[in-house]
């Protein structure tokens, strides 16, 4: 059994992250009242160290520091200690990440803040040596020590600047979302394009799927060629990328050079997720099988590495893994040699070596290559005269043989914590590709998972819990998980017709007006009114590498009002729009997921109601085309929702394609009723 010579109180913990530091000799703990509380009573300044299990450089900072005994002791002397995991507590995040930008302009993770003992900041920043940590720490505790008044002030001034960066204000013109400038925003938004890689221009390289869903949606809708060849050049390019494993599936979370080369090779759930969607929706318009090629790997690798016996989703996979010489390095898990590829490819290493760029383009560092394509399969094929089936059948043997040998390497560490929102996520992702591709396995892992989140997540009251890890639940629901979670239960009502998803949607609805609402400026707070603020309680409404939550909540509301003819649902999500417009046009990137709502006030948005014994069979139909401009209802028998009232004939069954109540004469192929969504004014 193996012996440590220091256990502190994050051992109770559940969080991967929390428990790396379990036996550091900083006297960490966990944040909760008992800690802030200690703080107080002892008149002690905190020190507050964010990060996430598949951070590497948290992980460097960690080995540096925290395993230091000299860096413990004068944390331990004159500080309270506070460890968190920014997955586990966002809110927590959110805040002293905003602290640490007003402060230096910047912000990441390792996060690493010094508060006053009511847990306001005086100092912050990321990542430190262990010189510069203890230098800073010392001339903190100096300053606090014989001048605390200006610590207190300079907290003062903080707290407002913190307060001010989330303002909200309610916007009481009137604005005419049919007459907004998309097209001026999108044209002034494309000057950053990357016309050769695709993406945003510059290094590093995020995905940012959300960004991409908006822009691939307004190019369908309004038929934007360009803007079409953009959206697909992107989703090429990072599908050929070493951003892309090639040979396990799934994404890391971004690229550190232009071309999507070299990822930093974590590998996050919430990225995967909304990739999977992406790539699903971008299939149903292209046809392209390099889209279904991503899709089936991608949810291989969740189904594989990322999923628990009880249909919930893990978080991620580190960045780092240990090497032939059993030094923990970035990527060790992914890369690989010249000499071994030639040993395991044997005599396809020369087609092997074209695909994927065994050459100047691939090669990284200590010459190792990173799988990186250039070419197509169509290119391949012919410089090598080879059929599309023999290249598929090579191509499956190359997987095959090097995920074999590669997953006798040490592997990454898993971080197996399940979060709602995270999960709600991937939920949507499975019943996307269910849309897309009619795959059972995806219809039944997300039937299984949303029973999850219902069965073990979801209070009778309608409130969420956020964590879940060895049967225990312990942080109550932020506004994301609910936002998320209401989002992927109407997509799989859409699917499988089953109300009960529906009807919870709307339960936690209710829930989250309840407790999040702020009835004055109309937007949702980040925490529920039950949890106490963290020196303030803020509105989380700019769209990032996930969707803000407010703006899915206020997609969300826009859905439902249609559902359940709830006028005021329509209102708030109206009003939630108008409040943000005047930043979209300044910075469409942060509001993307705002604009695809916008486009259901600009455009038509129909409700299309299916009534009739063949209503499941006539649903899957339409929904293997794009729809982004509609809702789905269906029944198999009579039912008094408002949706279906005064519709079931008895012996057919019936399309019904209507626009603000006001229905088309009903049609019976899916067929005629795309043409009648797709009619263009």
């Amino acid at each position: 059994m193996e012996t440590h010579s220091f256990t502190n109180d994050l051992i109770t913990e559940s969080s991967p992250y929390l428990l790396q530091h379990a036996h550091n000799p900083v006297n960490w703990k966990p944040y909760n009242e008992a800690a802030l509380q200690q703080a107080k009573k002892e008149k002690k300044l905190v020190i507050i160290s964010i990060g996430y299990a598949a951070c590497h450089w948290c992980h460097v900072m960690e080995h540096e520091s925290f395993e230091d005994s000299t860096v413990a002791a004068v944390m331990n002397k004159n500080f309270i200690s506070i460890k968190v995991d920014r997955e586990e507590r966002p809110d927590v995040d959110q805040t002293y990440i905003n602290a640490v930008q007003l402060m230096t302009g910047s912000a990441g993770w390792p996060l690493n803040v010094v508060t006053l003992p009511d847990g306001r900041p005086v100092w912050g920043g990321t990542y430190f040596r262990k010189n510069d940590w203890i230098n800073a720490l010392e001339q903190i505790q100096e300053v606090y020590s014989s001048e605390p008044e200006k610590l207190i002030a300079y907290a003062n001034r903080l707290e407002e600047g913190i307060k001010s960066m989330d303002l909200i204000n309610l916007n009481t013109e009137d604005i005419s979302f049919k007459d907004f400038p998309t097209e001026k925003i999108v044209a002034a938004w494309a000057r950053k394009f990357d016309t050769e890689n695709g993406g945003f221009s510059g290094a590093p390289k995020f995905m940012m799927p959300n960004n991409l869903q908006f822009l691939l949606r307004k190019a369908v809708v309004e038929n934007d060629t360009e803007l079409l060849k953009f959206v697909t050049l992107t989703l090429d390019k990072m599908a050929y990328g070493g951003l892309y494993d090639q040979i396990g599936g799934g994404f890391s979370r971004y690229s550190t050079d232009e071309k999507w080369h070299v990822p930093h090779f974590e590998k996050m759930l919430y990225d995967n997720a909304q990739l999977v969607s992406l790539y699903s929706n971008a299939f149903l318009i292209t046809k392209n099988p390099l889209y279904k090629e991503v899709v089936e790997e991608t949810l291989n690798f969740i189904a594989t590495d990322l999923t628990n016996e009880e249909g919930g989703f893990y978080s991620s996979l580190d960045a780092d893994s240990l090497d032939e010489n059993g030094k923990l390095e970035e990527g060790a898990f992914y890369i690989f040699t010249l000499e071994e590829l030639q040993e395991l490819l044997q005599d396809d290493f020369n087609i092997f070596k074209e695909y994927f760029n065994i050459n100047s383009y691939g090669k990284w560092e200590n010459n190792h290559y990173v799988l990186i394509r250039k070419k197509t399969d169509a290119e391949i094929e012919k410089e090598f005269n080879l059929t599309t089936e023999t290249l598929r059948q090579k191509k499956e043997g190359w997987k095959k043989t090097l995920l074999t040998y590669r997953n006798k390497r040490d592997k990454p560490r898993l971080d197996d914590k399940t979060l709602t929102s995270w999960n709600a996520l991937m939920l949507k992702g499975y019943a996307d590709a269910y849309k897309a591709f009619g795959t059972r396995k995806y219809l039944d892992a997300a039937v299984k998972n949303a029973t999850f989140i219902a069965n073990k997540q979801l209070q009778k009251n309608g409130a969420l819990f956020h964590n879940y890890k060895n049967e225990k639940s312990s942080i109550n629901g932020f506004l994301e998980d609910y936002a998320f979670t209401i989002e992927a239960f109407i997509d799989l009502y859409q699917i499988t017709l089953d109300e009960k998803w529906l009807l919870l949607s709307k339960k936690m609805t209710e829930y989250t007006i309840n407790n999040f609402f702020d009835s004055e400026k109309h937007m949702f707070y980040f925490t529920s009114k039950k949890d106490p603020a963290i020196v303030s309680r803020n509105f989380e409404y700019r769209d990032n590498v996930i969707p803000a939550s407010n703006s899915v909540m206020a997609k969300n509301l826009f859905l439902l009002s249609k559902y359940f003819e709830e006028t005021g649902y329509a209102e708030i999500s109206h009003q939630m729009l108008k409040n943000v417009s005047g930043e979209i046009e300044q910075y469409p990137s942060g509001f993307s997921n705002w604009l695809d709502l916008l486009l259901n006030f600009k455009n038509s948005f129909y409700e299309v109601v299916v009534v009739g014994a063949d209503a499941p069979k006539i649903v899957t139909e339409l929904n293997t085309n794009y729809l982004p401009n509609c809702i789905i209802a269906g029944t198999k028998t009579e039912k008094n929702n408002p949706l279906f009232t005064n519709r079931f004939v008895s012996g057919e069954t019936l399309i019904y394609v209507c626009e603000n109540n006001t229905c088309k004469l009903p049609v019976t192929e899916s067929k005629i009723a795309i043409e009648l969504i797709n009619k263009k004014e």
